[in-house]
């Protein structure tokens, strides 16, 4: 990438943080100008801001004093030297105040979420990107079920989650940003006297944090082979073409259907999501200390971890659709970390309801218990489109193996070209729940 580019896409994304920050401060004349709520600000001062509250949220991010246990930082699960995803195989991270806690889902990666609309329940395409008329239903949010619309939104709740960071409140993480090396760039940023007001310190780490999280160097270069390629700059193989046309056909992978693979009208990259929520009946995960409880389930939208929707039977099950970007870099697959290589991740797919025996458990009298990690009331919600497209089994699946392999072939052109050479290293290990 040239410096010319790196510097257009820089000051996009400052602009992207400094929008966001003129957005969310105080209206004149309706709330006291401080440092937090700094009030109307010139086009100046809010690209200057932005670039102050990315400095001070790259700090943050990679501070392990922000955790109760003073050991976990954002980046410690966030790697980014994993696409800002986690770099071990284990389905879900240790976390609280002393590590012991294990987490119920696995650690989505933090990259390419800059375009992620705000979560509603009727989504309509806009005139870039598809037919304006079509309700594709829940879309948007961040984190496996939509709950957070924004990164600030999002970086609150591993600081106060008892599994993650496990901070007990707002006071707590105000009282280590007070004795953390860049307290004095806190103040400057948001006002002498921030400390004092722990509500106000919280809101402004967040804040902090969400605006780094803007920086596309970090979180959206594009600068893939697959993004060469769409800009004719490189080519790709006999078998990653293949790939990619099996991940396009409607009637084979059908994959571009949820994993838009084409750029937009306006020529923005593909993001390879849509940024729905969609139900597949994954496998119910034993490695997950929380599924031990045969009363447990994880249903997605409408529940546990989110609340406000706890009522809808026809959510139940729907999960975020993420990007495949960068996912060849992944060692779990999907919200609960079920599948450990991207080639089963694919296959499954294609033998959901053809093989059904070669994915889940069995019942004790022996015959599988299909969709097992998702009560059967729930089955109407889950998505029979193609690769699906209601076989049974016995049937021919959707892909045959070489198939499934060119997928994963092109599939591996989506990795950044600041983690290629992670794609290949063996995952980092820690200590898995009991």
């Amino acid at each position: 990438m040239s410096p010319k580019t790196m510097g257009r896409r820089k000051n996009h994304a400052i602009a992207i943080a400094a929008a966001t920050i003129v957005a969310s401060t105080a209206p004149a004349n309706t709330e006291e100008r401080s440092g937090v709520h700094p009030g109307p600000m010139t086009r100046q001062e809010a690209f200057a801001r932005a670039e102050a509250l990315t400095a001070l949220g790259r700090q943050m991010f990679f501070d392990p004093s922000l955790s109760a246990s003073g050991k976990q930082a954002c980046s410690s699960c966030h790697d980014p030297n994993h696409a800002f995803g986690p770099a071990s195989a284990a389905p879900v991270e240790m976390g609280g105040a002393n590590l012991d806690q294990p987490g119920v889902r696995a650690v989505p990666s933090l990259r390419y979420l800059q375009a992620a609309p705000a979560f509603t329940e009727h989504f309509y395409d806009s005139e870039d990107e598809g037919d304006e008329s079509v309700d594709n239903g829940p879309t948007g949010g961040l984190t496996w079920d939509g709950r957070a619309d924004h990164g600030k939104d999002q970086a609150s709740i591993p600081l106060l989650s008892s599994f993650e960071m496990g901070n007990k409140d707002a006071a707590q993480v105000a009282a280590s940003l007070r004795k953390a090396p860049y307290a004095g760039a806190f103040k400057a940023a948001f006002g002498a006297d921030v400390f004092d007001h722990p509500q106000d310190a919280f809101d402004a780490a967040v804040e902090a944090l969400g605006t780094f999280e803007q920086s596309s160097a970090d979180f959206y270069p594009y600068s893939s082979r697959y993004d060469a390629f769409l800009a004719g700059k490189a080519q790709l193989s006999a078998q990653e073409l293949r790939g990619r046309m099996l991940f396009e056909d409607a009637a084979k992978g059908n994959c571009a259907s949820c994993h838009l693979s084409e750029p937009a009208n306006d020529g923005e990259p593909p993001q390879f999501t849509d940024y729905g929520l969609i139900a597949i009946a994954v496998p119910r995960n034993p490695a997950i200390a929380a599924n031990a409880d045969p009363n447990y389930v994880d249903l997605g939208l409408c529940g546990p971890l989110r609340t406000d929707l706890k009522d809808r039977a026809e959510y139940c099950g729907l999960f975020k659709t993420p990007t495949l970007r960068n996912v060849a870099l992944r060692k779990s697959f999907f919200h609960n970390g079920y599948f450990h290589t991207l080639r089963d991740a694919v296959a499954f797919y294609a033998s959901r309801d053809t093989d059904p025996g070669r994915w889940y458990s069995k019942k004790t009298n022996g015959t599988v218990d299909k969709f097992d990690d998702l009560p059967k009331a729930y089955w109407g919600n889950l998505n029979t489109d193609p690769p699906f497209n209601g076989k049974k089994p016995d049937d021919k699946p959707a892909l045959t193996d070489a198939e499934i392999d060119d997928i994963v072939a092109f599939l591996g052109t989506l990795t950044d070209a600041d983690q290629a050479g992670q794609q290949d290293k063996p995952p980092r290990q820690i200590v898995r729940s009991k």
